[in-house]
């Protein structure tokens, strides 16, 4: 199976028995959005209107209900499993139609999903709220069987959230696991053990290998065993091992007489130990902070130490894991790393723009030739469509997708949304950053400002371009449209002249024209090399993978 990126609803895609046959996914990770900062009764506030429909957007960090929860409740009821429908009518009367059982209907009907494409050896890990997790587990108990449970794991953020003067502080996230079978694939993991310890237990130091170890004990708790009791250096006791074993150890070192009549111990050393067995609170893992390696601007972006813990868990080596909520792709980074085959969906072209450019920069992977896109516009036309379909904000999806190409940051997006923000652009769309140098040989920074247009194109427009590059103080200014550009465009392009680079010592057309046709053929911004974009991902190297249960500090 080649690695996959998908574009769209991960509902309609899972849906797909082509992309997703039964029992095809080992692991699965999802981290769905849920807005849990900000009054709590408000999620349960009753809903109804047309208004509400106006604001439904499959996955904004804020849900509504409206037609779409409606006729995906009336599915449930309907078409799922006896025991999906049953809960999820039991919800609806508990809960009523508001925000939080929007979310808890949309939810199901992917989870049911989710289920069906799961191997009998496969785990689901879901990230959530503990606003929502016991509705969650409600779900999940209905859709794998009560008996499929195996951990409600706490995860402690390090900043709080919430009014401390009117409640406990909001610190920690609720990961549900469940499994197909009881045949799941399990990897024991293990903390390192805890300095005190390591210090009061642990207290002898080897003098010609440095190494940490404690005396364990060697005597049998059994006492009947004519067969291991013995005579050792002049002690007799029942032993755990037999004669030839104790004198073979003894030989090597790891049995030893800390002096002439006490009772011989084993050299137990502290780097052949697992350390602590891995528990259901997580307190070792800190989120990442502004100023960490990591964070690439994704407001909910969790560190990869986080995912590298579970998929090491719940898999193996070449086996596959999906996260149909991707995100910015942590994921899948972390299932890279570690070996695996990876599957990932979202909804936006913003996201899948940021996973390409964090698998191209960590790993040097190239969409098309490394992994698949599929969802993506592959011809113009197809292009076309993408800028046409309003019911799914095509306008800001083709944007988004268009300003990937040339790897340009979007200006007034954010990554976890469906929607741009309208007139906050000042005609501009997307920004590249450069360093090049001033008339003093000087490290300068410098930018390429980038429009795009999927609609009918003119010459006012590049004039209009042409003052924004003035405005802004920019270096180059690309025009980017899906229509080819008429003759008196290309003139005012031309008129617009040069921008030469000293550290480069090149020219580059200070006002670039590019259609859609040209990038889908190899074109690109002609501009200085050393260009930046959305934060970058740090390249990795083989063997650059966190031990668990260590802090982050060396991600910070």
């Amino acid at each position: 199976m080649k690695n996959r990126l998908y574009y769209g609803d991960n509902l309609e895609i899972l849906r797909n028995r082509e992309y997703f046959p039964d029992a095809c996914v080992d692991l699965i990770y999802l981290d769905p959005p849920f807005n849990s900062n900000r009054n709590y009764n408000v999620l349960f506030k009753s809903e109804s209107g047309a208004d509400s429909e106006a604001q439904i957007t499959a996955f904004e960090d804020t849900w509504h209900w409206g037609e779409t929860a409606e006729a995906t409740y009336d599915d449930l009821v309907v078409n799922a499993p006896h025991k999906v429908a049953t809960a999820i009518e039991a919800l609806m009367n508990l809960i009523e139609r508001n925000q939080m059982m929007a979310y808890l209907v949309m939810m199901t009907a992917r989870l049911v999903e989710l289920h069906r494409v799961l191997k009998p050896t496969g785990s689901l890990y879901l990230h959530c709220d503990p606003t929502a997790s016991h509705y969650l587990k409600i779900v999940l108990d209905a859709i794998f069987g009560v008996e499929s449970f195996r951990s409600e794991i706490v995860w402690k953020r390090i900043n709080s959230k919430g009014n401390t003067f009117i409640n406990l502080a909001n610190n920690h996230d609720i990961i549900l696991r469940y499994t197909k079978s009881t045949n799941s694939t399990w990897n024991p993991q293990f903390t390192p053990h805890d300095p005190e310890y390591v210090e009061k237990f642990y207290k002898y130091i080897e003098e010609e290998t440095c190494r940490r170890y404690r005396h364990a004990d060697l005597t049998n708790p059994n006492k009947n065993r004519p067969n291991l009791t013995y005579e050792f250096l002049g002690v007799t006791r029942v032993w755990r091992w037999t004669k030839a074993r104790m004198q073979k150890a003894y030989e090597d070192g790891i049995v030893i007489q800390t002096k002439p009549g006490n009772v011989p111990v084993l050299k137990r050393y502290l780097d052949e130990q697992e350390g602590n067995p891995l528990g259901d609170v997580w307190t070792d893992i800190n989120p990442l902070t502004g100023s960490a390696k990591e964070k690439l601007g994704f407001q909910t972006q969790k560190p990869e130490a986080l995912l590298e813990r579970i998929i090491r868990a719940s898999s193996n080596e070449g086996d596959v894991v999906l996260d149909p909520f991707c995100g910015c792709g942590t994921a899948i980074a972390a299932a890279h790393k570690l070996g695996r085959k990876w599957i990932g969906i979202d909804i936006t072209h913003l996201s899948i723009a940021l996973q390409k450019y964090r698998l191209q920069d960590m790993f040097e992977l190239v969409s098309g030739t490394d992994y698949e896109v599929i969802g993506e516009p592959a011809t113009v036309d197809g292009a076309r469509e993408l800028a046409r379909d309003s019911a799914n904000e095509g306008r800001y999806q083709f944007e988004w997708w268009a300003l990937s190409l040339v790897r340009a940051k979007p200006v007034g997006g954010s990554a976890g949304s469906r929607k741009g923000r309208k007139g906050a652009d000042q005609g501009i769309d997307g920004m590249i950053n450069f360093f090049d140098e001033d008339d003093k040989g000087k490290k300068k920074p410098q930018k390429v400002v980038v429009q795009v247009k999927s609609g009918k194109v003119g010459a006012g427009q590049i004039r209009d371009l042409k003052g924004t590059i003035e405005r802004e103080g920019a270096a180059i200014g690309v025009f980017i449209t899906l229509e080819k550009p008429t003759g008196a465009m290309i003139k005012e392009a031309l008129a617009a002249g040069w921008y030469e680079s000293p550290a480069w010592g090149k020219k580059y057309r200070r006002l670039q024209i590019l259609t859609i046709g040209d990038l889908f053929e190899g074109a690109g911004v002609d501009m200085p090399p050393q260009h930046g974009t959305l934060q970058r991902a740090s390249r990795w190297k083989r063997g650059d993978v966190s031990v668990d249960g260590e802090s982050q500090r060396e991600l910070i």
